[in-house]
């Protein structure tokens, strides 16, 4: 893939809007990376699945997913692309439904051994004291099937899951609760497939906020991104080994990002991976590959470059 040229990618489809919680955020992102191919020289178009039938998407070679959320990145569009055989960007069917789901995500990690925080699942007839009295407090209560901190609720006084339940309720049928690791929260982003994936230099996220909320991601100029993060050279390298790990567990490919926690005697804790990353001007996989000498034009080429089927 490499050395292609712009009149090479053929007529594409930037795919972003869509009718998830974070249409906002992923219009955002959308619109900068169409704006980004279209300066250099790439036939490429805006696409919201919310407005256009997709069997229109049959006129494009390839497709660029920048949605967010439900029926974006959780393996529903790469399902409708895959059957029109049209190439596109990230993970497959199967990666983008795993990470998209925390919980499941966390069985597949806990499987090959990779460490994530302690947590149980939440229902209406659950013991709420029971669960705050064994996670411990503060607690994170989010539902398993959304992005962008949307219905997380920090829970640090007794009593208060059955709320924190209820709001993350709203969005899922299945929430999660979370020990709270509290050392530093850190990402790293991965472009690339089979052997030329790599991990991006990692970034330590500092928030003004309690945690790293939705506001804090997209509407707050406190938060705080450290890269270089602070760590050695040698447990960097080891964490991103790791990462790369926790990615190709899934199944991904393209390009992603691997949230990990540390706690105060430095032991890691991953989190949650995600497919199809924000490329707004707050977003991270941007700012990772700006530190590793990639402009964000380039970046977006090289992650259409990587689109592709099955």
């Amino acid at each position: 893939m490499a050395g292609m040229q712009a009149n090479d990618f053929g007529k594409v489809a930037v795919l972003f809007g869509g009718t998830s919680a974070e249409r906002e955020v992923s219009l955002n992102s959308g619109s900068r990376v169409l704006a980004a191919l279209c300066r250099q020289g790439v036939n490429a178009h805006a696409f919201d699945p919310a407005e256009m039938p997709l069997d229109t998407l049959r006129a494009f070679d390839r497709a660029f997913i920048a949605l967010h959320g439900r029926h974006g990145e959780d393996g529903t569009i790469q399902g409708v692309l895959e059957l029109m055989h049209i190439p596109f960007t990230g993970s497959g069917v199967m990666a983008s439904a795993l990470a998209m789901d925390k919980w499941r995500t966390k069985l597949l990690w806990q499987a090959a051994g990779l460490r994530v925080p302690e947590y149980a699942l939440v229902s209406a007839d659950s013991d709420f004291a029971e669960i705050e009295a064994t996670l411990g407090l503060p607690l994170f209560v989010k539902p398993a099937n959304e992005g962008s901190s949307i219905g997380i609720s920090m829970v640090k006084r007794e009593g208060d899951l059955a709320a924190a339940y209820s709001e993350a309720a709203r969005y899922d049928p299945i929430v999660i609760a979370e020990r709270g690791i509290l050392g530093g929260e850190y990402t790293v982003g991965i472009i690339g497939s089979g052997n030329e994936m790599r991990a991006l230099p990692i970034i330590k996220i500092e928030p003004a906020t309690e945690f790293y909320d939705y506001e804090a991601k997209y509407s707050r100029d406190d938060t705080h991104y450290l890269c270089p993060c602070g760590l050695t050279q040698e447990r960097e390298a080891e964490i991103r080994k790791q990462a790369l790990e926790a990615f190709r567990v899934l199944g991904g490919r393209g390009w992603g990002r691997v949230d990990f926690l540390m706690d105060e005697a430095g032991e890691v804790y991953f989190l949650e991976a995600n497919t199809s990353p924000g490329m707004t001007d707050h977003s991270l996989v941007p700012m990772a590959a700006r530190a590793a000498g990639i402009d964000y034009d380039s970046l977006v080429l090289q992650v259409l470059a990587q689109a592709t089927l099955g």
